[in-house]
């Protein structure tokens, strides 16, 4: 194990393997990276996108991937990466192997604020505010409703899936009173799409990204010392419900805005942190692996829906076949194994 102490005094503790987990799959996102800049109409080497990248391309080869094809490859690494981090936080959080964002309930609080904004007529750019505040609306309302001399985790979710059964219910309704063409518009996004997406889309999530990031690994040797309990950690000297709030609050805004950005894109925060643990074979939340592993899925998920279907599919039907099936498959292989 690898200790780095910051001049802040925080230590970092590295396993070899995890580091070399991350490492490679860093790699593999952005090789997946390399080659999807690269496809469409337009087509480019590896080392074309690469020689473009540093400056050498032509004008039209600088248009092409920093303003066409680029913001839709950062978006989906951004997108990726915050829903693997959250995912992990909430795991954690919830002390259940199967929390997951898409499952408790915030989702579909996004959801419902991009709704309202189709249902009313506004904006593309009004439909990504609005998913936001609705994902952070819905974040705060759980928690209120959870508290009771803090929030547990058994609590977080029995509220977060009758949350999540109540916005099926509501984004239902909105869906049936928006003008069809929205409402096709609306099932688009829903379902979680990468299409025209710009810098604009990119942004917001990588200045969430930047600051959650340190905040959350900060948190991380306190965030395992829950895993001993409530009590344990208090001993130690970890206040748990503020511990709490703040990654909450965190994973929260990460789920918000990576649904603005792209839409809800399902099962990448429940599959991300598992494969992150099984490849890594480390304790713990394993915030960062699971942070990239999640970035690789979702480019990796987006080519495959690019190329290897001949109508192309939004990245959500891609990860949503993949996840379910992943599910499916760890929960056979915990009933043999007899723990189910």
């Amino acid at each position: 194990m690898i200790v780095i102490r910051t001049p802040g005094g925080v230590s970092l503790r590295l396993r070899p393997r995890s580091l070399v987990v991350g490492a490679t799959a860093a790699l593999l996102a952005l090789a997946v990276g390399v080659l999807a800049v690269g496809h469409g109409d337009y087509p480019m080497s590896p080392a074309d996108v690469l020689r473009t990248l540093t400056g050498g391309g032509s004008p039209a080869e600088e248009f092409i991937v920093t303003e066409l094809r680029l913001p839709r490859l950062v978006t989906g690494l951004a997108v990726g990466a915050a829903l693997g981090l959250a995912g992990a936080v909430f795991q954690a959080l919830v002390r259940n192997p199967l929390g997951s964002p898409d499952v408790l309930g915030f989702t579909q609080g996004a959801a419902t604020g991009a709704l309202v904004v189709v249902v009313l007529g506004g904006s593309s750019a009004t439909l990504a505010g609005a998913a936001a505040l609705g994902g952070i609306g819905t974040g705060l309302l759980i928690y209120l409703i959870a508290w009771r001399r803090g929030v547990h985790g058994y609590r977080l979710v029995l509220v977060g899936i009758g949350m999540w059964a109540i916005l099926s219910g509501v984004n239902g309704y909105l869906l049936t009173r928006a003008p069809l063409m929205e409402a096709a518009r609306a099932v688009l996004w829903l379902t979680g799409s990468l299409d025209g997406r710009d810098w604009s889309h990119a942004g917001p999530l990588l200045a969430a990204l930047a600051v959650t990031v340190p905040v959350l690994l900060a948190a991380g040797p306190a965030l395992r010392m829950t895993e001993l309990g409530d009590d344990a950690a208090s001993a130690l000297g970890v206040s748990v419900p503020r511990l709490r709030l703040l990654l909450l609050a965190a994973a929260v805004l990460l789920v918000s805005l990576a649904a603005a950005a792209a839409g809800p894109v399902s099962f990448v925060a429940l599959t991300a942190p598992h494969l992150a643990r099984r490849l890594t074979r480390a304790p713990g939340t394993n915030l960062l692996p699971a942070a990239i592993v999640g970035a690789l899925i979702v480019v990796t998920a987006d080519q495959v829906a690019l190329r290897v279907f001949p109508s192309q599919l939004p990245v959500g039907v891609v990860t949503g076949v993949l996840g379910g099936g992943y599910l499916v498959w760890l929960l056979a292989t915990e009933r043999r194994a007899g723990r189910l």
